[in-house]
């Protein structure tokens, strides 16, 4: 399989990495990306898997049996259990998920470990290659689109996405937790009101610096 084709054919499952059009044939594309060497497809599995659900188009048998060595299956089982962790970790709603959790060939316990990974913020490097977890957030945040969200919720869901991986570049697990309980001026623990003012207050005052802002925002442009 030609590396650029393959980049090709992914546009047609919500991942344009280039302008063509061709039919879809989801299941073999998905197989095809499982062997790919490319970390862009293979971060990119979750939203292609999601579209292929969405449309009805996902048929893990057939993907299954393109896939030859037990190698490819294994690292095919790791990328659906990849994806139904992402989903969970994201807490959205997808009628088509259940397909995934209520199978016979998910895997409680690797879901368990990859959600935990998603949480953690850890690379995966179950496919023989690293994987950013966070790379794998913001692609899907990117990319994926459902047939029926309107404009207005789609807008909400982009925005609640942007602001929660920018804070997760600034902010550990329980630095957000902190900060969120002292925009609802919610009542600290001695503990909790000593970390925040040695970590958190810190980061605070320096996102508000408007001269920072500035700066970061012409070399954004740059």
């Amino acid at each position: 399989m030609n590396e650029k084709s393959l980049l090709e054919r992914a546009k047609t499952l919500g991942y344009p990495l280039f302008e063509i059009e061709e039919k879809i044939k989801a299941n073999e594309i998905l197989a095809d990306i499982v062997n790919s060497e490319d970390l862009r497809l293979l971060e990119g599995f979750p939203v292609m898997l999601a579209n292929s659900l969405d449309k009805k188009l996902f048929d893990f048998d057939k993907v299954f049996n393109y896939l030859r060595s037990n190698q490819e299956r294994e690292h095919f089982l790791n990328l659906v259990m990849i994806s139904t962790a992402l989903y969970d970790f994201l807490e959205l709603e997808f009628s088509f998920a259940d397909q995934l959790f209520q199978s016979n060939y998910f895997n409680k316990n690797r879901y368990e470990e990859f959600l935990k990974g998603f949480k953690k913020r850890k690379y995966f490097t179950e496919l023989g290659r690293e994987l950013s977890s966070d790379r794998i957030v913001n692609t899907f945040k990117n990319y994926f689109r459902r047939a029926d969200l309107d404009l207005k919720e789609f807008a909400e869901m982009q925005d609640e996405f942007e602001l929660e991986f920018a804070l997760s570049q600034i902010f550990s697990k329980k630095q957000k937790e902190l900060f969120f309980k002292k925009l609802k001026s919610e009542k600290f623990t001695k503990t909790e009101r000593e970390y925040y003012s040695r970590s958190v207050r810190k980061k605070v005052l320096a996102l508000s610096n408007s001269d920072l802002h500035k700066l970061a925002l012409r070399l954004i442009k740059e």
